[in-house]
């Protein structure tokens, strides 16, 4: 069998890419309710905006995290 396996992330990896997919999820929705805040002057609006937001910036997430952080098998390691 020739299957290739990823290799394995350390924890350190773990972090670094979590916190970069954390950072790219809340700041989008934060900077959003914020300023939709400061223009309507509704809480409940601006909430619901930020909500929006959110999601959509999720939804990004799971492709930027798809496409850069999957870890790829290494061509030097076979199983036998």
């Amino acid at each position: 069998m020739n299957e290739k396996t990823p290799k394995k992330l350390s924890t350190k990896d773990i972090v670094a890419k979590g916190s970069i997919i954390g950072v790219i999820v809340t700041v989008p929705s934060l900077a959003a309710f914020a300023i939709s805040w400061l223009i309507l002057d509704d809480l409940i609006k601006s909430a619901i905006i930020g909500g929006v937001i959110h999601f959509i910036a999720l939804g990004f997430s799971f492709k930027i995290s798809k496409k850069f952080f999957t870890t790829k098998p290494d061509s030097t390691t076979e199983n036998k």
